[in-house]
């Protein structure tokens, strides 16, 4: 079992499990209300938004379009 992920797909899912999981957790306590707790999950959701657009900066658009001299195969 992989505990560092290292997909995009996995870090962010990694990222807003712990967020919603803290955010249920305060609630359930009664916890919410205090700044601390305010803190950690603002921290965590502003962490969440910086990778999405660092990773939406760096995505690489790929073309699947053919080449302009086609390959024939059929020799």
């Amino acid at each position: 079992m992989k505990l560092i992920p290292k997909s995009k797909d996995s870090i962010a899912l990694v990222l807003v499990t712990i967020i919603a999981l803290g955010m249920f957790i305060s609630g359930l306590c009664n916890i919410l209300d205090y700044i601390i707790v305010k803190i950690l999950l603002f921290v965590g959701f502003g962490s969440l938004l910086i990778i999405a657009i660092v990773y939406a900066v760096k995505n690489n658009i790929k073309k699947n379009r053919l080449e302009d001299i086609s390959q024939d195969d059929s020799l």
